[in-house]
């Protein structure tokens, strides 16, 4: 058995944790807040009708936009509880609960070549450390033989870049474009987000 998440953790810890959660972003949606940006970026680098794995979806904000927006959506998250939000706020996609550690589609019925995975919302900082080299190798035998995989997540939350981009190459992934921001602007040394454009490498 792998070695649990800070997200699992945490919810142990404080079993209302995920609902309060929820209800943030559902007030947030309400209120008219642009919740979408990951998702459109996604969308841009897709072809119509993809097939895309949002990868921790949490609550379902991210993979539901881009089912609206005509993908091919399954999405996975540790927690029962947002998946259980997901099913509720974004019907369509199919959500399933699952450690990303261990990810494991086609034993579940999915077809595990996605043209497209989105890791955002800093799953990858939530990871327990051990975990992180499994979840991106989890990620590559997920793609396509030329999907990608977009992976998002903030500094200053115990996981460095530079020790990510390790992890990347040990599971066999390469980096195709680095962004500080989900609206494209470039990444710097100076930059305290991340989201990296990975593929499979040769």
């Amino acid at each position: 058995m792998v070695e649990q998440s800070k997200w699992v953790h945490i919810t142990n810890e404080d079993p209302e944790h995920s609902n309060r959660y929820i209800e943030r972003f559902r007030d947030l949606a309400a209120n008219g807040m642009d919740l979408d940006g990951e998702a459109r970026l996604i969308d841009a680098m897709s072809t119509r009708g993809s097939r895309i794995l949002d990868a921790g979806c949490g609550p379902g904000r991210t993979g539901g936009a881009l089912a609206r927006a005509g993908h091919t959506v399954v999405g996975v998250d540790v927690d029962p509880i947002l998946i259980a939000a997901a099913e509720n706020d974004h019907p369509g996609p199919t959500w399933l609960v699952g450690d990303l550690a261990e990810l494991d589609l086609a034993s579940r019925g999915v077809d595990p070549a996605f043209d497209v995975i989105v890791c955002a919302g800093n799953v990858m900082a939530f990871l327990a450390a051990s975990t992180r080299r499994a979840v991106l190798s989890g990620f590559r035998s997920h793609l396509a033989t030329d999907g990608r995989a977009v992976v998002g997540f903030g500094g200053e939350r115990g996981y460095e870049f530079d020790e990510f981009f390790d992890d990347v190459q040990a599971a066999g992934l390469v980096v195709e474009v680095t962004l500080s921001t989900w609206d494209l602007r470039p990444f710097s040394d100076d930059s305290d987000f991340l989201v990296a454009v990975l593929r499979r490498s040769a």
